[in-house]
């Protein structure tokens, strides 16, 4: 049994402290209690979990071997991150079965040591629509239902475009075999999209970016997925991708949870996305001509971001990262500070930093180990 202590504690029912969580020896929490002892000067809240991460700074997830999964999940434990999801971008389709089979064998790796938990794989692409971005256009698919039927257990969350031939029978027959649909890189119609939701798609990859947008008189994907409280959302908060004004639209739209942050960050130092090239410039990765390609900003960098310049609490920022995508990706044992939930835990100090990072429990992050 173990326990930390923290001036402030964000669990289920809000703001607690100062506070005592206990831990028992398999790493679920077992109480939270005030405490009158003297407590460290920090707020301990869920870790964060990331469910679009491309690669980070020199590593390319599409391409990660060996110890490079060490190296992510160091990345990710200095960020905050306690779960994650690595993502796959458009490719033909013979060339995701050799990365799959590395993220499983990755994930029962990490399962058993002091790793960022791999909860599965996304796969972003290459059933994509009238907005690809960065994903190269010459690779992109009609849906293969054998194809998707096919698919090994890693694959966890997938992004496709609801305008697209079979979308709806493909949501459905993904969402019975317990995938996650996310709606993204697509300019659907309103009938399209609510086709999709009533097939069971329950997420819009990362809002504004990749999508029909808000016009008052042609209401796009992103108008649908503001309003729809069927969908959550994902949202790159690294104020490139998304305005800051935009970024409070989301949250006075969607206060209840309906905020997924990710990062989508790359491995921007070594040039590619999967197939893609790109390179870092004006604060994001990019390609040649300038089309956004992914974000080289942390999580905790994007939690500061929500507080310090947009304005949303710190309550409704963690729980856009740690809450609300534990609840999407299903995940109901972690994202939140609760008796009988997983002790992934991080400590903030007051600049909103990284002080503290807990698995299980187990500190495997302090504040002088952190960058």
């Amino acid at each position: 049994m173990s326990s930390i202590s923290a001036r402030r504690v964000l669990t289920a029912d809000g703001w607690s402290g100062p506070a005592t969580v206990t831990i028992d020896s398999s790493g679920i929490i077992e109480s939270i209690a005030p405490t009158s002892s003297s407590t460290p000067d920090v707020v301990l809240v869920p870790g964060f979990i990331d469910v679009q991460v491309n690669g980070i700074d020199d590593i390319d997830v599409a391409h990660a071997t060996g110890s490079d999964w060490d190296r992510l999940s160091d990345l990710l434990l200095d960020q905050g991150v306690t779960s994650w999801c690595p993502t796959l971008v458009t490719n033909a389709l013979d060339r995701f079965a050799e990365p799959l089979e590395r993220m499983r064998a990755a994930q029962q790796r990490g399962a058993m040591s002091a790793h960022a938990r791999v909860i599965g794989a996304h796969l972003e692409g290459p059933f994509l629509g009238g907005a690809p971005g960065a994903h190269p256009r010459h690779l992109l698919a009609p849906i293969d239902l054998a194809w998707l039927g096919s698919l090994p257990e890693i694959v966890r969350l997938i992004t496709l475009a609801p305008e697209l031939d079979d979308a709806t029978e493909a949501i459905r027959q993904l969402t019975e075999r317990g995938i996650v649909v996310s709606i993204g890189h697509s300019t659907p119609s309103i009938s399209a999209v609510e086709a999709a939701i009533h097939a069971g798609a329950t997420m819009a990859t990362h809002l504004f970016n990749g999508m029909s947008g808000v016009h008052h008189r042609d209401p796009g994907l992103a108008s649908v997925a503001l309003v729809d409280d069927r969908l959550a959302v994902g949202l790159i908060a690294d104020l490139v991708h998304v305005d800051q004004l935009a970024i409070q639209l989301a949250f006075r739209a969607k206060p209840e949870g309906g905020i997924v942050l990710v990062t989508d960050a790359v491995g921007w130092r070594i040039g590619t996305v999967g197939e893609v090239g790109m390179q870092r410039r004006d604060g994001a990765a990019r390609l040649p001509d300038g089309t956004l390609a992914g974000s080289i900003v942390t999580m905790d960098h994007m939690v500061r971001n929500l507080v310090d310049i947009c304005g949303i609490s710190l309550d409704a920022a963690i729980r856009s990262a740690s809450t609300n995508p534990a609840r999407v990706i299903g995940c109901p044992d972690r994202g939140v500070i609760e008796v009988g939930r997983r002790a992934d835990l991080v400590a903030l100090d007051d600049t909103l930093r990284i002080a503290g990072v807990w698995l299980d429990g187990h500190q495997v992050r302090n504040g002088s180990s952190h960058r």
